[in-house]
């Protein structure tokens, strides 16, 4: 969602981290340029002047301007300013759900998300702090909305209340208080009744419902693609209601992202979780310092590591670090890598975290490589027999050929899949002689040994801009030169492969 503001701030620290020294000129130019980058995605004219006005105060003093890096020390100070604007008091993941059974009150426009926002936060509760969650639809408005909320309880296993036609909102939120308190349930999650704008109506319903449960929280839903006058609904809500927190939807998509920018300036309200996708479990903490990262293209090593941690069995991930340590690496554990960077998000969204690569995800799109590459070479894995996973080097002509064709694939992609694979063996072998391996293993699981993911995310961007091309060999030679899968250097970075798995 950020990737246009990311790129224009990103061309704009290029020019400046290129100057040797910088003049009140150079810093002011820069800043003009970034204040037409925030109004460009869509921040709002005050926030986006602030802003500006802060950055500018700290960049044209005499200690930035003298220094050894002013323009590093610039995008320091726009860093700084970025995590102020968006971060919240406190910490955004943690709701307030004292005193048995919590309500938690959950209000926004038709079309925003509220329904599925609402299982996504339920199944999180339930997942991640082992709370036993009610949820309840209040939608009398909307056909099917209860059923639909039933239908995703079911997917997900959360309990929901069982529907009774007719009842107004005010009875089924006190029938839902009723039945948790007597089910033992931690939190009760009510799923309140949009309208495609904010009416006099929307507003007394939500009301009374809030006046009738008294909630922990209340959540506001807004879809993050409606741009400024999303801030407006916030406002809205907020004076109106009482809003505890926003959750910002569709942060996948291609919006412009200034609202979340905005959100938290204008409305004083700090944004709680963002909805990254359709499935159940897309949907994170907005971390202000993570997203600032993002934004600069710094890369969000937290989140990967996290990421990482919660798709893979540790019991495995340490099998697997004994064989690689003896240099062995086959099929079978290229196909674990290739079904591991898919379990976390994609071959973009993993770049997208790791510091440096933001530019080269950019190059790796241009050269034609897209996730649809992995779910193929996974497919030429899964054509080949046993013996010829655990020895690829027994694959022959005749073999190819049978493989290629079980897969619906030419036998020049094959032998890039085999070039890749070779290239992967060779690494793991380097890395596993010079106990790096057992290094990496150690930081991913937070054993001691590596860096943690604190520190990691502190570190100078440029140290791991310089680090991850070391990982990945740079894209060109490093990429493992997939051409086959489509285009002229798409493929895998071989880094990147080994570092989704060695945690």
């Amino acid at each position: 969602m950020f990737e246009n503001l990311s790129e224009r701030l990103s061309g704009v620290f290029d020019r400046l981290t290129k100057q040797g020294s910088l003049s009140e000129e150079d810093v002011k130019t820069a800043l003009r340029e970034v204040r037409v980058a925030l109004l460009e995605a869509d921040v709002s004219l005050p926030v986006a002047r602030d802003f500006v006005k802060k950055v500018q105060d700290q960049a044209t003093g005499q200690s930035v301007l003298k220094s050894i890096t002013p323009g590093q020390q610039v995008i320091k100070i726009v860093h700084d300013a970025l995590i102020e604007t968006l971060r919240g008091e406190g910490d955004p993941g943690a709701l307030k759900i004292d005193n048995a059974p919590a309500p938690i009150l959950m209000v926004g426009l038709q079309g925003s998300g509220k329904t599925t926002t609402t299982a996504k936060l339920a199944k999180r509760l339930t997942e991640r702090d082992g709370k036993r969650v009610l949820m309840a639809s209040l939608d009398v408005n909307r056909p099917a909305a209860m059923e639909q909320l039933a239908i995703l309880g079911t997917q997900i296993g959360v309990d929901t209340l069982p529907i009774v036609k007719g009842e107004d909102p005010v009875a089924i939120a006190k029938r839902a208080k009723t039945q948790a308190s007597l089910g033992g349930y931690d939190v009760y999650m009510l799923d309140t009744a949009g309208r495609l704008h904010i009416d006099a109506e929307l507003i007394a319903q939500a009301a009374a419902v809030r006046d009738a449960v008294n909630p922990r929280e209340t959540l506001l839903v807004v879809d993050g693609l409606t741009g400024q006058d999303a801030v407006n609904v916030a406002t809205e809500f907020d004076d109106k209601i009482g809003v505890t927190g926003v959750v910002l939807t569709r942060m996948d998509g291609d919006g412009r992202g200034g609202a979340a920018l905005s959100m938290r300036a204008v409305t004083g309200k700090p944004i709680r979780f963002v909805g990254l996708g359709e499935k159940m479990d897309a949907i994170e903490t907005f971390e202000a310092e993570r997203i600032a990262g993002r934004i600069l293209g710094m890369g969000d090593i937290v989140s990967l590591v996290e990421k990482a941690q919660q798709t893979i069995e540790a019991e495995q991930a340490e099998r697997m670090m004994k064989r690689f340590q003896k240099g062995q690496f086959n099929m079978n554990d290229l196909r674990m890598q290739l079904e591991q960077m898919q379990k976390m998000g994609g071959m973009e969204s993993v770049m997208g975290m790791m510091p440096g690569m933001g530019k080269m995800a950019k190059q790796v799109q241009d050269a034609g490589f897209d996730d649809k590459i992995i779910a193929r070479q996974i497919a030429l894995i899964q054509s080949m027999t046993k013996k010829e996973r655990a020895n690829p080097q027994i694959l022959q002509a005749s073999r190819k050929k049978r493989i290629a064709r079980g897969a619906g694939l030419e036998v020049s992609q094959l032998n890039q899949l085999l070039k890749m694979h070779r290239q992967m063996a060779d690494m793991m072998k380097k890395m596993g002689k010079g106990g790096m391996l057992k290094q990496a293993m150690k930081g991913m699981f937070g054993k001691g040994g590596g860096p943690s993911p604190e520190e990691l995310q502190g570190m100078d961007p440029k140290a791991l801009e310089a680090a991850a091309k070391k990982m990945g060999g740079g894209l060109p030679g490093g990429m493992g030169g997939m051409g086959g899968f489509g285009g002229k250097s798409g493929g895998l970075p071989q880094g990147l492969s080994g570092f989704g798995k060695k945690k």
